[in-house]
């Protein structure tokens, strides 16, 4: 693999790459936003009131990590605990438990880009009990799991996710999953069935690590390998592997270097406008990585691991803030971030509306995007500081009691019908 390729596939580049945009803000050289710092501290103690609130004064360390598991649970129902307790009274012992649960959430996180402002799922055999956005995405896919609507061999009954049952999911089967209507429409219905079709041809592909049927669970018996006697599994070495089998995946129309796809990461002009070296040919010195779904991906694989089989893993400190609309969008709704009069207005024409619009891979996104991760770790040592008795939470934790929670509640308040980003992204279901 080309080394410039290799470098931003890795975690190091994000942060890396993000710390240069971070010091053009400063300089005041961002292309598309201003940076308003004094606000930060206000962010700060937002942020830390929200934690307080909901987890204060002592209950701070059962804060979960940010992941997909607490999304299953939506309503105070606890599905995967029912779900599980079955499965054990059926036989089931830790290890394929835990190949489930790594099957459901595989799905349920590459599914999960933004359904937009209309869409909602209501949830089958209930008093109305109606759930939108990640929520919703998460009961639906649960749902969709349940059904063995993700496997070919259905005549097993058991529900697990296999390569050759994503390959034949019909973008027609998705839509009913997620009772996708024209009053009930959803955005990137396509895109999302098209990405797991991808997906389950990834996974047969990479048999070594999925087996024979492309199954994501077998990645624990994988990661247990790579371990040995040691109950510690290594972030790293996980990285590479989903990296490995997502990158294929990934619609094609995205940023390649010399024809090697790169997944979620852009160019961008404050990268150009910085880099003082002579540039490359390829382009490889402004590129900006992410890989925000397969960060939230990592982060909600992990949680399973931890929970049912005890692992602890190290290097997770690699992983990031996951640069997505909520993240961003605290720091717009709170001040931190403005658009600059120029850019504003370009997105006002674009939309039509109250509210800026723009493709995901505009320049404008990925300079937001870019400026999220970069004040997030900011805002993590503000936090840490303003807990009270020397309490020291995870970025994980952070993530999900603290920014994403608060970025979610201002837009509520902020606009209460839609309760939708303070910047509108045309997604395609596969990035956001």
């Amino acid at each position: 693999m080309d080394s410039q390729v290799k470098y931003l596939l890795s975690l190091g580049a994000i942060r890396e790459r993000a710390k240069v945009v971070g010091d053009a803000a400063k300089a005041g050289n961002l292309t598309h936003f201003d940076l308003h710092e004094d606000k930060l501290d206000e962010v700060a103690d937002y942020v830390t009131s929200v934690i307080k609130r909901d987890f204060g004064p002592d209950r701070f360390d059962t804060i979960p990590p940010h992941g997909r598991w607490q999304h299953f649970e939506v309503g105070g129902v606890p599905r995967v605990a029912e779900m599980t307790q079955g499965w054990r009274a059926a036989g089931c012992d830790d290890l394929e438990l835990t190949r489930r649960l790594i099957d459901l959430f595989f799905v349920s996180v590459l599914l999960d880009a933004g359904a937009g402002d209309r869409w909602r799922y209501e949830e089958p055999g209930t008093e109305p009990r109606t759930y939108e956005r990640s929520e919703g995405i998460a009961v639906a896919s649960l749902y969709m799991f349940k059904a063995l609507d993700f496997t070919a061999a259905k005549a097993s009954g058991v529900p697990v996710v296999d390569g050759k049952g994503l390959e034949q999911l019909t973008t027609d089967a998705l839509a009913a999953g997620f009772q996708v209507s024209d009053e009930n429409p959803m955005l990137g219905v396509e895109s999302r069935a098209a990405l797991l079709r991808s997906l389950g041809k990834s996974l047969l592909a990479h048999s070594d690590i999925f087996g024979t049927e492309g199954r994501p669970g077998n990645l624990v018996d994988h990661m247990l390998r790579t371990a040995g006697n040691s109950p510690k599994l290594d972030i790293l070495i996980f990285w590479d592997v989903l990296q490995n089998l997502l990158i294929p995946i990934w619609p094609q129309d995205r940023t390649t270097i010399n024809g090697f796809p790169i997944g979620d990461a852009w160019p961008l002009s404050t990268l150009k406008n910085q880099t003082t070296s002579p540039k490359s040919e390829d382009g490889a010195d402004f590129i900006q990585p992410f890989h925000k779904l397969t960060q939230w991906l990592t982060y909600s694989l992990m949680v399973p691991f931890q929970r049912v089989l005890g692992k602890q893993w190290i290097n997770a400190e690699s992983l990031t803030a996951l640069p997505e609309y909520r993240n961003g969008g605290l720091f717009v709704d709170l001040g931190v971030l403005s658009l600059k009069p120029e850019t504003l207005d370009r997105g006002l024409q674009a939309s039509g509306e109250a509210l800026p619009l723009f493709d995901a891979g505009d320049d404008v996104i990925v300079e937001w995007r870019a400026m999220t991760l970069v004040l997030i770790d900011i805002l993590y040592g503000k936090i840490l500081s303003r807990m009270d008795g020397g309490v020291r939470l995870t970025m994980a934790q952070v993530l999900e009691a603290g920014t994403w929670k608060s970025g979610r509640e201002v837009a509520a308040k902020l606009r209460p019908e839609t309760k939708s980003s303070p910047i509108i992204i045309k997604s395609d279901g596969t990035v956001f």
